[in-house]
């Protein structure tokens, strides 16, 4: 009954997040059928996605690769006192 109720969930909300014939039809051609509202107004709309989309990515790779491999080897560093506090 759990995996019904859950799949009748997601394909609802699915369904909800599909543009409506009217955003479809005022969507540039990469959006058409997959987002709602106003499309972007201009090339520099463009820009900003990617830039940010950039920053995000790099952040993320970054905060994945410190946290798998800090890469701390010095024995004065902060951890060291940390952990060796006895």
């Amino acid at each position: 009954m759990k995996k019904i109720f859950l799949s009748i969930t997601f394909l609802f909300n699915a369904a909800l997040a599909l543009a409506c014939p009217v955003c479809e039809r005022n969507q540039p051609k990469v959006f058409k059928g997959i987002t709602h509202g106003a499309g972007p107004e201009s090339q520099w709309d463009y820009l900003i996605v990617w830039v940010t989309v950039a920053i995000v990515l790099g952040t993320l790779f970054f905060s994945v690769k410190w946290l798998v491999r800090p890469g701390e080897k010095s024995a004065g560093h902060i951890k060291r006192f940390i952990l060796n506090n006895e």
